[in-house]
């Protein structure tokens, strides 16, 4: 299907979505994902997934219809639904909250203590050692390693945060890391070109 078509179904979709449950087009744009068409005739659908809970909308002319179930597994949650449905003020201050914490993050004794340690586990890495686990793995190893210590450093870092949970810490603990990988990327891309 082409670009044209695909942005044409997007903008039948969001006009449907917003009279039809409130949701905001500007979530949609962000979150959705065109999969493409089911069905055969008349009963052809358009099926659009969001990107990270693989909850389905499908389009029929201009009717969406939001699919409760894929396989076995249960979707649009109502916290699913109020996310698609926050005005462009909540988006705003969830993105500056993210940017704050990612700051709050990359700046704390905690992660710059380890920071070397933790990108070491990631392939684009210059610093990349092979033969260890996966960055994951290797940070949960580390989160429980320090809180087994009684680390105060994780101990400040886990009340800012507002999570004890060693998968979700470290999950927090590697976010830097993406940012660092991606501006090496860019420096790298910047040298070479």
């Amino acid at each position: 299907m082409s670009p044209a078509k695909i942005n044409e179904l997007f903008d039948t979709l969001r006009a449907a979505c917003a009279r039809q449950f409130g949701f905001n087009p500007r979530q949609l744009t962000a979150g959705m994902r065109y999969v493409g068409p089911e069905g055969h005739g008349r009963d052809v659908v358009h099926v659009f997934r969001d990107a990270g809970t693989h909850s389905q909308i499908t389009l029929k002319n201009t009717f969406a219809s939001l699919r409760a179930t894929a396989g076995e597994k249960p979707h649009w949650s109502e916290a699913e639904q109020a996310r698609y449905r926050q005005t462009d003020a909540e988006i705003e201050a969830a993105v500056e909250a993210r940017r704050v914490e990612l700051d709050f993050i990359r700046h704390s004794a905690l992660y710059q203590d380890h920071r070397e340690q933790l990108l070491s586990h990631y392939k684009a890495w210059p610093g990349y050692r092979a033969g260890g686990p996966n960055p994951r793995e290797a940070a949960r190893t580390l989160i429980v390693a320090l809180a087994d210590a009684r680390d105060p450093r994780l101990a400040a870092f886990a009340e800012q945060l507002h999570t004890q949970d060693p998968d979700e810490l470290a999950h927090l603990l590697l976010a830097p890391c993406h940012l660092e990988l991606e501006e090496s990327r860019l420096a790298a891309n910047l040298a070479a070109g």
